[in-house]
């Protein structure tokens, strides 16, 4: 886990359920319409912050390496 990773929450599916802000409270916030944003559009990885991309209820969150755009989560199929 070297390489920045780029998050994006997809905000026109994100529900608001605070899962990613329970999970990883540095790496995700609610903001007014109660949607999900990562606090930082590329950080360091993150074993909290993967663990929230994947508890998420409806799969809002994507991660990728900054560098490359090789997905993390979810991974390639």
């Amino acid at each position: 886990m070297g390489d920045r990773w780029r998050i994006e929450v997809d905000r026109g599916v994100c529900i608001g359920s605070g899962m990613c802000v329970s999970t990883a409270p540095g790496g995700f916030r609610l903001e007014g319409a109660r949607q999900s944003h990562p606090s930082e559009a590329e950080a360091e990885p993150s074993e909290a912050v993967l663990a929230a991309a994947e508890g998420c209820p409806v799969e809002a969150i994507a991660i990728r390496l900054s560098d490359t755009g090789e997905p993390v989560f979810p991974p390639d199929e």
